[in-house]
């Protein structure tokens, strides 16, 4: 994750991974890798048909077509239906949960109605887990952290409605390290 998107280069990420999980490569277990996607929908449905246990993560970070187009360029490309569609046949081919990574926008993304909607799409999903990320300032956006209470009230909203969800647990934010932040400042200061 935080890397680039993995699908933009489909085959060079699946040797990569074929690697990984050898026995005469890394010898890594399959089901402690996972690949993370913006929603790139041609090739969820081609990691559907791999037949791995390689566990898949979904950026999604808003309940519906209009914000996420908002929030997410590649929505305009693969929009929000297409997305959930191919997240169907992914459980559907495979019969494991997707991880649905939300960043948390203060103000944008994170109110009571959007954690209702993002429940109603997801109750579908059998397992379904919302791994919830209060987003870092960076001064290169106009995003704010969401309130410690309201970030508790959404993931209250999620469960309530039978979605697991978790809180990333943050660390470096303090010394502008955090998820993101780190980049942004490489960017600031390589473009000076």
């Amino acid at each position: 994750m935080g890397i680039g998107e993995p699908f933009e280069n489909y085959d060079a990420v699946m040797t990569f991974l074929k690697v990984m999980i050898h026995p005469k490569g890394l010898n890594i277990g399959q089901r402690h890798i996972t690949v993370s996607t913006s929603g790139i929908v041609p090739n969820i449905y081609r990691f559907a048909d791999e037949d791995t246990q390689i566990n898949l993560a979904i950026s999604i970070h808003a309940p519906n077509d209009a914000l996420r187009s908002k929030l997410m360029p590649v929505n305009r490309r693969f929009p929000f239906a297409d997305l959930i569609e191919a997240c169907r046949y992914y459980v559907a081919k495979t019969g494991r949960r997707i991880t649905f990574e939300y960043a948390l926008m203060g103000g944008v993304n994170d109110q009571p109605e959007h954690a209702e909607e993002l429940a109603q799409v997801l109750k579908t999903f059998p397992h379904a887990h919302v791994n919830l990320i209060p987003v870092n300032f960076v001064s290169e956006r106009n995003f704010v952290r969401t309130e410690r209470d309201d970030i508790f009230n959404f993931q209250r909203i999620l469960e309530r409605n039978k979605i697991n969800a978790t809180i990333r647990r943050e660390q470096g934010s303090d010394i502008a390290a955090a998820c993101g932040q780190s980049r942004a400042k490489h960017m600031e200061s390589g473009a000076r």
